[in-house]
């Protein structure tokens, strides 16, 4: 799934692309910073390290950081309970929807 506000500000399938093991020698700095915070969350929720948060810091406000945690938190919790249920499908095509509180 993907927002249209994603897409508007530049998160294009060739980005999406890039976003595997390795990607900070190929994105950003800026986008490096909450890729790690959103593997930290996914994975081991203590690993974000002094580094990581200073550079979230440098690129972020703590209420845009907490807003991008929470995101990432709500986006893996659902995806826990459909699996749990027996809900998740094999394969699933793009899906781009409106931004929650976009006008």
């Amino acid at each position: 799934m993907r927002f249209d506000s994603a897409r508007v500000a530049g998160l294009g399938e060739e980005k999406v692309d890039l976003i595997a093991d390795g990607y900070e020698s190929v994105l950003p700095d800026r986008e490096v910073a909450v890729l790690k915070l959103a593997d930290a969350i996914i994975g081991l929720p203590g690993s974000l390290d002094h580094g990581s948060r200073q550079a979230l810091k440098s690129h972020f406000s703590d209420a845009e950081i907490v807003e991008m945690a929470l995101g990432v938190g709500l986006f893996l919790g659902m995806s826990k309970v459909l699996i749990c249920l027996g809900l998740e499908p094999e394969e699933m095509d793009t899906t781009v929807v409106p931004t929650p509180g976009s006008a």
